[in-house]
């Protein structure tokens, strides 16, 4: 019964469909239906679409699991001597997946012809739209069209049947004067947050200022809201209360529906104006000069108002009967004076630098940001010209379609900037550091994230349509093909999920390994580096193979292009590989550990970190050494520290000819069994070692306790052997040449 009972559903939904897609294909055949009638019938094509689209992977483990089933019987012999428990069992499986197969395919041929209505509807409404902008209209400058505009536009505002009856009827002015009481209250109210609401919240605003503190920039942003919500919460007091004298039309009832609406426009324009360029220097996000800043708070006042009267004339022309030429002739104004006041905010911006901080910085902090005014400031300087000229041809759209998306793009991308700086300033009073701060990652990040949020809003401002975004997405949710897998968003976040879930237990577990059980073993710090490192790699492996089995990626129909793109990338990278295998090898064999004193490729230094790729060494010029670990592998090193610590020290001293050398030997010997960090066993040997040019050359041949002193004894023996020799009158030469002339008479003859 259920089963009947799904199968009449799906019928239903069928013969509906059948009946929506007849309809589309009709409108789209005459092409006559206005775009609201095609935009419904999309979106009803696209419901379907959408559940098509879900019907196509109904029972899809099943199929797949019927097809590895048949698979695994085996191919078909060719000739067809197959036992009958073989054929039987396929043709039972084959039947299976034909049942299975049939509702999928046919959701298959629905979701074609639904996605193919849809794109056809888009193309006509694509077409419809250039169409419309490249049109030549009425020019604005034709005398011939203003008598024509003027007519129309004062009977717009005639005051209509519907208006006159009201103040006629008395009982309307009856209930009228009974709500007088409150009516007047309520305006006074309203004219009292109109008038007073923003300098209040001006007051606390400056409070906030002069008090200063940690979390100020955040506490600012929200009181400065209230610069917006307290005049707006009048126009709605102000709003209802005309409403409630019951004496107006509508005309009227209309101009107050978007009453709020408008003052909602000119005090976001303000608000925008003071925080992108206020007169206090640390509020300010755009660092202009003062007079600069007092000149864009003045254009974009006027840009508001402005940007208010067109709407307010398009409001007025719908409400009554005009052309495209009274459309025309009273827009170009509105047009031109937006265009002037964007030219001139585009000018300043243009100019805009940003002062480096110090002499002969060459990335001076907010050069980026400057970089992208002083484009947007050409940007608008180009509209502003190009807008009106073409208004004025008669391509009043094509003009209104350029100039409108641009104000409202520098409108979002300027809020844009605000709510960045806002998160900024969250994030420096949640981690309780400076203003630094703001330039820090996760600011920028966000930042970044803001910009692509607006994406959907730049584009809904330069004519894409809601259901072009809609697509779109409708599109990535379906994700794309590659070979017989189809990869979906969803698949991606649940990979991201197990990964980073499995990731973060690899590293729990290796620092509990590292801090808790680890120390109480008698491993050195190498080994343990080692342990830790391994248990890394394994997990951060097992969670990207569980990842990707989690999210039911089949990249089997990707082994031949991984292969052939091993081949290019193993010619590539083999440097790469052979580093990496190399530091496997480091972690495994362990013949340097961190810490150790090591000497390679004419480095000497201490090992402080050993990588996949390379291995970080110290030198004692403070420098860090970068060495590819298949150096470490390949070539000679020398550890002076691996086992034990400790090392020789030779030190050479040379006394003059004519010294006692077994009362040189014993003075060497008594200083060097003085010294704390040298071994008695075994014993310090004293080396008569030559007889040199100059002296009489000595050796102290010492083992140190630990070889890392060894530039201190060295300091410490040469100051007792030169105490000790000046005490014991032991000279210690230097280098002396003696001239012999060997005919002394021929130089006496040439003196005289």
């Amino acid at each position: 019964m259920a089963q009947d009972a799904d199968k009449t559903d799906i019928e239903a939904t069928f013969k509906a469909w059948e009946n929506v897609a007849e309809l589309a294909e009709t409108a789209i055949d005459r092409n006559i239906a206005s775009n609201e009638r095609l935009e419904r019938l999309r979106a009803e094509v696209a419901v379907y679409r959408s559940d098509f689209s879900a019907a196509s992977q109904v029972n899809a483990e099943r199929i797949a699991t019927l097809r590895k089933q048949i698979e695994a019987l085996g191919p078909v012999p060719e000739n067809s001597e197959e036992s009958i428990e073989i054929r039987a069992r396929r043709t039972e499986l084959d039947a299976q997946l034909e049942r299975l197969l049939e509702p999928v395919r046919v959701a298959e041929e629905a979701f074609r012809r639904a996605d193919g209505l849809v794109r056809e509807i888009d193309a006509i409404i694509r077409d419809r739209q250039a169409r419309r902008l490249l049109s030549l209209g009425p020019s604005p400058l034709n005398p011939a069209n203003w008598p024509v505009a003027a007519d129309e536009f004062f009977n717009i505002l005639k005051p209509g049947s519907d208006e006159v009856a009201a103040f006629r009827d008395p009982d309307l002015r009856k209930a009228f004067q009974e709500k007088l009481p409150l009516i007047l209250l309520l305006i006074g109210i309203a004219l009292a947050l109109i008038i007073r609401g923003r300098t209040w919240a001006g007051i606390w605003l400056n409070y906030l200022r002069e008090w200063g503190g940690r979390g100020t920039g955040v506490w600012g942003f929200l009181v400065s809201l209230l610069r917006i919500f307290l005049p707006l919460t009048g126009f709605f007091i102000l709003t209802y209360a005309i409403r409630m004298t019951g004496m107006i039309g509508e005309t009227m009832d209309l101009f107050l529906k978007f009453l709020p609406f408008f003052a909602f426009v000119l005090l976001w324009f303000r608000w925008l104006a003071e925080r992108l360029f206020s007169r206090f220097d640390d509020i300010a996000l755009i660092q202009l000069p003062p007079e600069k800043r007092r000149a864009q708070r003045l254009y974009v006042l006027l840009l508001s108002v402005f940007f208010v009267s067109t709407g307010v004339i398009e409001l007025l022309l719908e409400t009554g009967v005009s052309g495209p030429a009274t459309e025309a002739v009273l827009s170009f104004p509105f047009i031109v004076l937006i265009a002037l006041v964007l030219g001139g905010m585009g000018r300043i911006l243009r100019g805009y630098v940003v002062s480096t901080e110090q002499a002969g910085e060459e990335t001076p902090r907010g050069g980026g940001l400057a970089r992208v005014l002083r484009g947007f400031g050409t940007a608008m300087m180009v509209v502003s010209v190009v807008s009106p000229i073409m208004a004025a041809i008669g391509y009043g759209e094509a003009g209104s379609a350029l100039l409108f998306p641009t104000v409202i793009s520098v409108l979002i991308l300027s809020f844009m900037l605000t709510l960045q700086r806002f998160f900024a300033d969250v994030y420096c009073l949640i981690t309780k550091q400076g203003p630094e701060a703001r330039e820090a990652l996760i600011p920028v990040i966000t930042g970044f994230v803001l910009v692509l949020l607006s994406m959907p809003l730049l584009a809904l401002a330069w004519g894409a349509r809601v259901a072009d975004l809609t697509e779109l997405w409708a599109n990535f949710s379906r994700g794309f093909e590659i070979g017989d897998t189809r990869i979906s968003p969803g698949d991606f976040v649940t990979f991201a999920v197990i990964f980073v879930v499995g990731y973060s237990i690899t590293r729990l577990v290796q620092s509990t390994i590292r801090v808790n059980v680890l120390p109480k073993t008698k491993m050195d710090i190498g080994g343990q580096n080692a342990i830790v490192s391994g248990l890394g790699y394994i997990g951060i492996f097992l969670a990207a193979l569980l990842a990707v089995t989690g999210a039911g990626l089949d990249l089997s129909s990707l082994a031949i292009v991984a292969g052939a793109l091993s081949v290019g990338i193993g010619f590539g990278l083999q440097t790469i590989v052979s580093n990496f295998v190399s530091g496997i090898i480091l972690l495994i064999e362990r013949p340097i550990s961190e810490g150790d004193w090591i000497e390679v490729g004419g480095q000497m230094g201490y090992v402080r970190d050993i990588s996949v790729r390379a291995t970080r060494i110290e030198t004692f010029d403070r420098t860090d050494v970068i060495v590819p670990n298949a150096d470490l592998v390949s070539g000679t090193v020398t550890n002076y520290t691996r086992g034990n610590k400790v090392g020789r020290l030779i030190v050479s001293v040379g006394v003059a000819y004519g010294t006692d050398t077994r009362r040189v030997e014993a003075i060497l010997k008594e200083i060097a069994n003085a010294q704390p960090m040298v071994l008695s066993k075994p014993e310090p040997m004293i080396l008569f070692n030559n007889f040199g040019a100059d002296s009489l050359e000595f050796e102290i041949r010492m083992i140190l306790r630990d070889v890392n002193w060894i530039m201190a004894v060295k300091n410490d023996i040469n100051h007792e052997i030169a105490e000790r020799f000046a005490k014991e009158d032991i000279e210690v030469p230097f280098a002396q040449r003696d001239i012999w002339l060997r005919n002394p008479e021929a130089l006496k003859d040439a003196k005289s």
